[in-house]
C-alpha cells in the first residue's frame, strides 16, 4: 500500500498521519471515490474526479484541486494487474462535534493492490433503509456505517452484498455496489431518484447496454425478475447467483452480454 496526504508521499501509510480534529474522522465530514487500476492506469478516472466535485459541493466542501489529486495519483498507483484508488476528501481539522471552524481540507491518495472480484454473488436484503430524502443521498460521502452494519447482516445471513429499499419500498442499491436485473428480457436499474448513487460503473452500463431506469418495489423485482447482477468499480458486471432465499441463473443470457459488452468497451479506453 501506497499513500499520499497533502502533497507528501507517506514513508508508513499504516502510521498515524491525518489530525485527530480532522473533521473526516471524527464525523464522517468527507467524500471519496474508489478507481480502479489495471496495469498501472486509473479506469475512468475523469468521471470519478467530476463525481468528487460534485459530492463535495453536495456536502458544503470547498473543490478539490483536480490537478492535485492527479499528482497524488500518479504517486501512488502501483503496476500490478489490478488495484484500487482510494481519493479522500475531508473538511480537514476543526473543533470537536458537529460545526465546521473553517480548518484546511485533507487530500489523502492511497492505492492498494486487490484481487479481481468473483464471477458471481449472493445478495441478502437488510431490514433498513436508504433515506432517498436525506442531505447525503446520493452523494459518495465517508458516512459509511449504516453499510458496514448492513454488509455484516448479510454476511451473517451468508450473502456477500446486503440489497436496501428506499422509504417507499422501491429497490435502491447494495452497501458499494448498484443493483441491475431483468424482467421480460428488459434490463433495468433503481432511477437515481430512488437515492442510490450514481455509480460510474452504473453510468457505463447504461451508455454501453442499454437499461430502463424505474423505480419498482424490492418485492416484486425479487419475485419477477429472471435474473440481476452487480455493478461496481471492483466487481464490473457481477451475476447474482442466490437473493435471499431464491436462486437465479448466474450468470443469466442478459447478464452475460452485458459482462462480455464491458470486458470489450473497457479494453478499447482507460478514460471512457
Amino acid at each position: 500500500m501506497r499513500a499520499w496526504l497533502n502533497g507528501e508521499l507517506l514513508a508508513d501509510p499504516t502510521q498515524g498521519a491525518v489530525a485527530v480534529t480532522d473533521h473526516g474522522f471524527t464525523v464522517g465530514d468527507g467524500v471519496f471515490e474508489a478507481v480502479k487500476t489495471l496495469h498501472g492506469q486509473p479506469f475512468a478516472l475523469t468521471r470519478h474526479l467530476t463525481r468528487l466535485e460534485r459530492s463535495a459541493a453536495g456536502l458544503g466542501l470547498p473543490a478539490p484541486d483536480l490537478d492535485d489529486v492527479r499528482r497524488g495519483v500518479a504517486a501512488v498507483v502501483g503496476d500490478d494487474p489490478i488495484g484500487r484508488l482510494r481519493i479522500t476528501w475531508t473538511a480537514g481539522p476543526h473543533p470537536m462535534g458537529s460545526g465546521r471552524g473553517g480548518g484546511p481540507p485533507t487530500l489523502v491518495v492511497a492505492w492498494s493492490a486487490i484481487e479481481r472480484a468473483a464471477e458471481t454473488t449472493t445478495v441478502v436484503t437488510v431490514p433498513w433503509t436508504r433515506n432517498e430524502h436525506g442531505a447525503t443521498a446520493g452523494l459518495k460521502t465517508t458516512s459509511y456505517a449504516d453499510n458496514v452494519i448492513a454488509l455484516a447482516h448479510a454476511n451473517a445471513h451468508g450473502g456477500t452484498e446486503a440489497v436496501f429499499a428506499n422509504t417507499a419500498g422501491n429497490l435502491c442499491e447494495g452497501t458499494g455496489s448498484n443493483v441491475f436485473y431483468v424482467v421480460d428480457d428488459e434490463l433495468r436499474t433503481p432511477t437515481l431518484a430512488a437515492g442510490c448513487l450514481a455509480g460510474i460503473t452504473r453510468e457505463l452500463v447504461i451508455e454501453w447496454c442499454g437499461a430502463r431506469e424505474i423505480d419498482e418495489p424490492l418485492v416484486e423485482v425479487q419475485h419477477r425478475a429472471s435474473e440481476a447482477f452487480l455493478v461496481s468499480t471492483t466487481r464490473d458486471v457481477q451475476a447474482i447467483a442466490r437473493w435471499d432465499d431464491r436462486d437465479l441463473p448466474a450468470p443469466g443470457p442478459v447478464t452475460r452480454r452485458c459482462a462480455e459488452t464491458w470486458a470489450a468497451r473497457e479494453a478499447g479506453t482507460m478514460d471512457p
